[in-house]
């Protein structure tokens, strides 16, 4: 694609519509993907790991997939939990509408698909899950780590997926060393060369000691 990345807000390379056959939640759908966005052939690797790595989400409140490319992703959160509002974050314009279509073929409505200044800044998550761009570079990841894991809710967790070769254990001790002490990192699985990263945001107070009467 020359210059033309799956991180590019406009992809200037051909749309190429294809249909591909996948598994979502459990269930086998057929989606749209096109050309200029993320693994448009089938569902990469490190999304398939964390997708079989992490537990069922929250039943409702807001969920977060960063980097949502044309939608496993988020479109897994909302056939898993369709009362529960499903953001599809990305800047890539092409896989935004990759995923409001796919969203619209599956039949679910609970699933916003945005840039990321469109999502209002009171909204908090309950999850977030993603298989974040690597290769933007570090400080434009680091970025936006910085900028959207604290929008966890508290007693949430983030799962980011990262291949082992390219950062993941350096990520994890970066996120370790700059959150504060309302948070925790630790490696939840690894398979197939990729880590799945958990951060936990703890609640405020801390728990106490339940003291019995």
């Amino acid at each position: 694609m020359g210059s033309d990345h799956y991180f590019s807000a406009s992809p200037s390379s051909s749309e190429n519509l294809r249909r591909i056959r996948v598994s979502l939640a459990g269930r086998d759908v057929e989606v749209t993907t096109a050309g200029g966005v993320f693994s448009p052939d089938h569902i990469d690797g490190g999304t398939a790991v964390l997708l079989a790595n992490t537990p069922p989400p929250p039943a409702g409140g807001h969920l977060l997939d960063l980097g949502c490319g044309w939608g496993p992703i988020a479109l897994s959160l909302a056939l898993d939990a369709p009362r529960a509002t499903v953001w599809a974050v990305d800047v890539n314009e092409r896989a935004l509408d990759l995923v409001r279509r796919n969203a619209e073929e599956l039949g679910l409505d609970n699933v916003n698909a945005v840039q990321p200044e469109d999502v209002p800044e009171g909204v908090a998550f309950r999850t977030i899950r993603s298989n974040p761009p690597i290769r933007v570079g570090k400080d434009v990841l680091h970025g936006m780590l910085e900028t959207w894991i604290p929008r966890l809710a508290e007693r949430s967790d983030a799962w980011l997926v990262v291949q082992r070769n390219l950062g993941s254990d350096s990520l994890q001790r970066w996120l370790a060393a700059s959150l504060d002490r309302g948070y925790s990192v630790s490696r939840a699985a690894t398979g197939r060369g990729f880590r799945v990263l958990k951060v936990r945001r703890h609640g405020t107070p801390a728990t106490g000691t339940i003291t019995l009467p």
